[in-house]
Formats: C-alpha cells, sequence, structure tokens
C-alpha cells in the first residue's frame, strides 16, 4: 500500500470514513439518494490508470476482498469504462470470473472465462513492473488449464504470489493475495497447518495496521478456520461484520469460527442478518453467481437453530428451501444447501424415518454436477434408513454412495470423494449393526471416525451433518458400553464442540456408567445450551428429570 503517491489522495473511504456518501452516492454507482452509504471496507490499491479508474478499482478490491462477486465485476467493468487501458482492471474480471476461490476447482465455463479476461489483461499489459507482475502471476493459473489438473496450477498461482510479495516488500496487497492463496492451497490432511500459519504470520500483523481493510479479517477466519486454531480467528471473526456490514458475506463469515467453538446465538444472528441482505438474490435475474450468499447463510443458521433445540424455526427455514424450484445460476454452494439442509434437520433431531425418505430437492436442479452435494443427502438417507431398520433401503443407497464416489474421483474432486469414502464405512457399520453383526459394526464406525478427523470440513459448511465420533458414541450406547461410549463423546465435543446431540449423548452415557458428577454437568450444559428453545425435545425432559431427581 505505497503511501505518499498521488494515488494515495485517492484512498478509498467507503467506511467510517467522511465523504463516503459523496463517493458513492446517486449516479456514481446507480444508488438512489437516501440510500445508506455503501460500507466495505477501506482499501488502497495503486494502479497506473486514470483518477477514476484508481477510485473504482478500490471499491471492486474491497468488494472482491469480501467475495462479493457480481458487484466486483461490474465494479471491474466500470474501471474499464473510465479507463479502458488498465490491464489491471482485466485481471480483476479474470479472478472474479472464478468464484470463491475456498470452493475451486472452477468449472470450465469460469476457467474459460477467466482465460479471456487474462488474455485481454495480457494484452492491454500495465505501466508498472509491479501490476506486470500480478497479471503474470495470475497467468500461471490459467496457464494450459484445459490439460493441466487444478492443484499444480493453483500451487504455482501460490509460488507466483510469493515471488510478487517478495519482490515488493511494501506492496501490502500483495501479502494479502500470497496469505489468500497459501489458504486455498492448503492440503486438509496437514495437521501441522503449515500453509495456515504462514499465512497467519502475515496477516496478523496486517490486522494491526490496517484494521479496516476486508481482506485481511476475512482471509484470517479463513485462516483459522480449523478445530485446534478457531479460538485465535475470533479477534478479526468479531471485526469482520463491523468492517463491511453492506456485504452479505461479511455478515455470515463469523460464523465459520463462531460454529467451531460452538458460539450457536452468534452464529444465528450473524446468519441472519447475512441472510436479510442476500435475500434479494434469490430472485435476481443478472447474477453470474447466484444463490450463494443466502442459501450459504440459511444453511449455516438452520445449523444453529437446531443447535439450540430452536426446531421451529429451523423448520420456517427448510420449508422455504423446500419452496424453491430452480435457481438463476447452478453452483456447487446453492446444491450443496439443498442437499445439507433437510439432511441436517432431520439427523440434528434423530428422526431416522424423515431421513430414510429424503428426496433430492429441487428436482430440476442438474445435481449430476455436483456428485459431492448429493452424496450428503443420498448419506443421510441411507444412515436414517440403516437406522430405522431398512437394511435394503441403506444398502441402495450404500451403492448409491459408491457410485457417486467414483464419479468423484472421475472428476478429481480429491477432497470430496474422501468425505464418500468415511460415510460409506459409516452407512456400513449401522448396516452391520442392524444385522447384529456388532463388533463388525464398531470397527467400521470406529474407522470412519478416524478417517474423517484425518480431514477436516471444507469452507462451503458448518459442520458435516453428522459427527462420526458421535454417531460411535451412540452405537456404543446401543450396545450397552456406556463408558467407552462417554470417551467417544467427549473426544467428538472436543472436535465439535458444544453440539446439542453431543452433550446429550455425554449425559446419558455418563449417567448410565454411574457417573453421576459428569452426568449432573452435562445435563445442566444442556439446558443452559437450549435456554431459548422453541421446541421441547426428549433429550430436555430426561435432562429436567435427572437433574430434579439428583
Amino acid at each position: 500500500m505505497t503511501r505518499g503517491r498521488t494515488v494515495g489522495a485517492l484512498t478509498l473511504a467507503i467506511m467510517l470514513g467522511a465523504g463516503a456518501s459523496g463517493a458513492w452516492g446517486h449516479g456514481e454507482n446507480d444508488t438512489p439518494r437516501g440510500t445508506p452509504p455503501e460500507k466495505l471496507g477501506k482499501v488502497d490499491f495503486p494502479v497506473s490508470c486514470n483518477a477514476a479508474a484508481q477510485e473504482e478499482f478500490n471499491r471492486a478490491m474491497a468488494l472482491f476482498h469480501s467475495f462479493w462477486f457480481d458487484p466486483a465485476k461490474k465494479s471491474f467493468s466500470k474501471v474499464l469504462q473510465h479507463d479502458p487501458e488498465c490491464g489491471m482492471a482485466h485481471w480483476g474480471i479474470a479472478i472474479m470470473s472464478m468464484g470463491n476461490p475456498f470452493a475451486w476447482p472452477p468449472n470450465p465455463a469460469a476457467l474459460k472465462a477467466g482465460a479471456s479476461a487474462m488474455a485481454e489483461a495480457k494484452r492491454v499489459s500495465a505501466k508498472s513492473e509491479r501490476e506486470r507482475a500480478y497479471i503474470r502471476a495470475l497467468a500461471s493459473f490459467f496457464e494450459d488449464w484445459e490439460t493441466t489438473e487444478h492443484r499444480p496450477r493453483a500451487v504455482a498461482f501460490e509460488k507466483a504470489m510469493e515471488g510478487v510479495a517478495a519482490q515488493y516488500p511494501q506492496d501490502v496487497e500483495a501479502r494479502i493475495f500470497y496469505a489468500l492463496v497459501l489458504n486455498v492451497t492448503a492440503l486438509p490432511t496437514d495437521k501441522t497447518f503449515a500453509n495456515q500459519l504462514k499465512a497467519a504470520g502475515i496477516l496478523e500483523p496486517l490486522f494491526k495496521q490496517y484494521p479496516d481493510h476486508p481482506g485481511v479479517a476475512h482471509y484470517l477466519i479463513h485462516t483459522y478456520d480449523y478445530a485446534p486454531l478457531a479460538e485465535k480467528g475470533l479477534p478479526a471473526a468479531r471485526a469482520y461484520a463491523g468492517i463491511a456490514p453492506s456485504v452479505p458475506h461479511a455478515l455470515h463469515m463469523p460464523s465459520h469460527l463462531f460454529s467451531r467453538v460452538g458460539l450457536w446465538r452468534e452464529m444465528v444472528e450473524g446468519n441472519r442478518a447475512s441472510y436479510a441482505a442476500a435475500k434479494n438474490e434469490l430472485t435476481e435475474k443478472t447474477l453470474d453467481i447466484g444463490t450463494y450468499d443466502a442459501l450459504h447463510a440459511m444453511d449455516y443458521m438452520l445449523f444453529g437453530h437446531l443447535q439450540l433445540a430452536q426446531d421451529k424455526a429451523a423448520k420456517r427455514l427448510l420449508d422455504e428451501v423446500a419452496a424453491i424450484r430452480k435457481v438463476n445460476v447452478e453452483n456447487f454452494v446453492a446444491a450443496y444447501a439443498f442437499a445439507a439442509i433437510p439432511a441436517r434437520f432431520a439427523l440434528e433431531r434423530g428422526d431416522w424415518k424423515q431421513a430414510a425418505a429424503l428426496e433430492l430437492s429441487p428436482a430440476g436442479l442438474s445435481w449430476s454436477k455436483f456428485p459431492q452435494a448429493e452424496a450428503i443427502l443420498v448419506f443421510a438417507r441411507a444412515l436414517g434408513a440403516a437406522r430405522s431398520g431398512d437394511v435394503a433401503a441403506a444398502r441402495k443407497d450404500a451403492e448409491r454412495l459408491r457410485a457417486l464416489k467414483e464419479a468423484m474421483t472421475a472428476a478429481k474432486i480429491g477432497y470430496w470423494a474422501g468425505q464418500a469414502d468415511f460415510q460409506i464405512k459409516t452407512i456400513d457399520a449401522w448396516i452391520a449393526f442392524a444385522e447384529k453383526r456388532h463388533d463388525e459394526a464398531v470397527q467400521s464406525m470406529r474407522a470412519a471416525a478416524e478417517a474423517e478427523e484425518a480431514s477436516d470440513k471444507h469452507p462451503v459448511t458448518p459442520g458435516n451433518v453428522v459427527p462420526s465420533r458421535e454417531l460411535l458414541g451412540e452405537m456404543l450406547i446401543a450396545l450397552n458400553q456406556p463408558e467407552q461410549a462417554l470417551a467417544e463423546f467427549e473426544r467428538s465435543l472436543k472436535r465439535d464442540p458444544n453440539r446439542f446431540r453431543g452433550i446429550s449423548g455425554a449425559a446419558r452415557a455418563a449417567e448410565a456408567s454411574g457417573n453421576l458428577p459428569a452426568a449432573r454437568d452435562y445435563y445442566a450444559k444442556l439446558q443452559t445450551l437450549s435456554a431459548d428453545r422453541d421446541t421441547e425435545r426428549q433429550e430436555l425432559a430426561a435432562a429436567k428429570a435427572f437433574l430434579k431427581g439428583h
């Protein structure tokens, strides 16, 4: 962030700054008079374009750093209207075309559009070597995109941005981008969190120096979006929504860490605000990214409601999602939410028959494009069938899961193929349990839990639709092994804290094993957790009865 340059006077003041309404009032960005000032945060990304283009470029970058993709792409297009020779505007359009980098790999259409914009960026070029370095770095991601797999190109982009950041150590944006790509290329199986800790080392000092920069707070949340690291990210999580309150994703993003530490009330409130800001996207006809923000927030909000035993509130969201028959643009995030929301509603409440009856909706969605999303619902349906005693239906869905895993493997969607692997182990375990092959059932369920813990949750989700180790605990209770069950529930709660079913399971296991102090503690925690409930679940009746008698 080069201070003292002429462009420094154009630093964007669109958060808490004087003149925001003047900069972004009626006319410049088609905002009617009387609309509250746009609050996106502060970004200063100097480019060798004219003054009007520079101002709009800063705005576009603020939008990008909060992943508000369609407005950002339009903003980069406005940069070109101000200055057709601004090569960095094409660079911005190229990166916008690919959507959320944490949901990569992009689809072929997005890659084609991005490659086209990238070709324009190279053709137009830029007046400074620094900007040309940015263009070359992003070009490495698109090189041979039709024949080269995603990860090598992503790693090439990471290494290229490392070079830009090293060549221009005073360039704050280069360091921020390098940290972002470090997080994007981090392997979910790397439990040393090498990339994430390197990114944190870059971003933490910048967070102190530039507390209103949307990208710094945003990417710190992604950096720490892992159970062992989540507490470190809470300062950024609590700050981000205030940095860019105009952006639906900024209102949602703190929930990534709230879900990690079990702050369900904060998670519900944040996603309610995000959903309200994004709800118009459900009917918007021109978005390139589709229903990303609204459905993403709804999935997180429903998850939080269910942890608080607010089943009626969750049901209202479920019904609203079920009423959607088509989306303006199909994408993985929307497909995931469509599959996960009904799966969560059934599984979190232990309604196995409802789970066994799940169907993909909306039926007109091209589910074949998203095998990793379909697998979520098929897994929930198979689990419901197995736990309802319908072994034939469970076997049928287990075979569908295997087919979906093969499709993911063929499409090189490696992470989700791994998720399907432990989902299959889970279904095999509960089929074995239903057939009274108990030793085999426990062995398979334990293998599923270990496989899940060797990986990590994807940023698209607030958490797996059910933790495998929690299921192992439930199986051990059913087998009258409460001491072993308690150990598994407690281990599960360390990874997925403050979960309603995890606490309830630990309470039941402690009670059954005669550990009355632990049972009292867990039942009390369950009552505290559900203090604002709108539903009297049977687990809460059990807690009340135990605490009254002990």
